[in-house]
């Protein structure tokens, strides 16, 4: 029976079994897991994570044939790299993998094992930012249909979701949005979003209607004498919940037969990058998102060229 670990003492790694076919690099791999823990105090996962990519490392080199420490280059590092991303192992991964041979390389400068760090010459790969979800225009009209009857709460439930498709508002800016914030008259809402910055941002006849329909149907029934400067409010004559809002999309994405997860944030980039493919602006989109730098905005292009390769591949002889 294996002896219990002193819960004050350092994490212990588990250590590499030596064998017939154990690696020339164990023995070095052993000794920086020990220092990382009675050093540098890292969790158990931490190590064991930094054991697996450092002995995935050393398999690499072993089928390279390179059995010694000096042995190793910086082009087998990027050889290394290379292959775990053929591998289909992603950036973020890789940027691990990358910190955790520093590390290693470091220490053995540090041991006097070796008289030069390989990777000083590698950065760290950059995480590609994951591209945003959206919804196709087709998916778009299954979740704006109009909902049968004028109930109150369908008529404000329907209005809200053509105001924020029509106008891209963050999820925080729509159910906070105030009733003297829309403009109906000149088709336009004025918005304080992130930093308390101002902008003005137009909405489109169809969400006009349907903010009017309310106003004028569901809005005083909510209310039920009640007042409120929110535009959007529950049957209880309060302002609409972020949560609530969720639940709303939810529930409407299951009756329209939408086989896709989405969230309100969802038909914000849906907005976005419906325009751009339509031909607009670049730098009025990022306007009316209310994005202080164009480089977030640019995101959207991406999107549509990602659409772009699929229709090629799916349409052209040789794609």
């Amino acid at each position: 029976m294996p002896k219990p670990v002193n819960p004050g003492s350092p994490v212990q790694p588990t250590r590499p079994k030596r064998s017939a076919t154990a690696h020339p690099f164990d023995r070095e791999l052993e000794s920086y897991l020990q220092y990382l823990a009675a050093e540098r105090r890292l969790a158990k996962n931490t190590l064991s994570s930094y054991q697996a990519d450092l002995a995935a490392f050393f398999l690499y080199l072993y089928s390279k044939r390179i059995k010694t420490l000096t042995a190793i280059r910086t082009e087998n590092l990027r050889g290394w790299l290379t292959y775990c991303h053929q591998q289909g192992i992603t950036s973020r991964s890789n940027a691990r993998r990358v910190s955790a041979l520093r590390g290693f390389f470091k220490f053995l400068v540090g041991e006097g094992l070796l008289t030069t760090n390989p990777t000083d010459q590698i950065d760290l790969p950059k995480p590609g930012r994951p591209l945003p979800k959206v919804l196709s225009e087709s998916e778009v009209a299954l979740l704006l249909a109009a909902p049968a009857g004028n109930a109150p709460l369908a008529l404000r439930n329907h209005a809200m979701l053509h105001l924020l498709y029509a106008s891209g508002l963050r999820v925080s800016e729509l159910v906070n949005l105030p009733l003297a914030a829309v403009n109906l008259t000149g088709g336009h809402l004025r918005i304080f979003g992130k930093g308390a910055k101002e902008r003005l941002v137009p909405f489109g006849e169809q969400a006009r209607e349907r903010i009017e329909t309310y106003l004028r149907q569901g809005r005083p029934q909510l209310l039920n004498k009640r007042r409120s400067v929110a535009l959007f409010v529950t049957s209880r004559g309060q302002a609409m919940t972020r949560l609530r809002f969720w639940q709303i999309i939810q529930e409407t994405v299951f009756t329209a037969g939408i086989a896709k997860q989405i969230s309100p944030h969802t038909l914000r980039h849906s907005f976005a990058t419906h325009l751009l493919a339509h031909g607009a602006d670049l730098r009025a989109v990022q306007m009316m998102l209310g994005h202080a730098d164009i480089t977030t905005t640019q995101i959207y292009t991406h999107v549509d060229g990602e659409r772009l390769k699929k229709i090629h591949r799916k349409f052209h002889p040789r794609g």
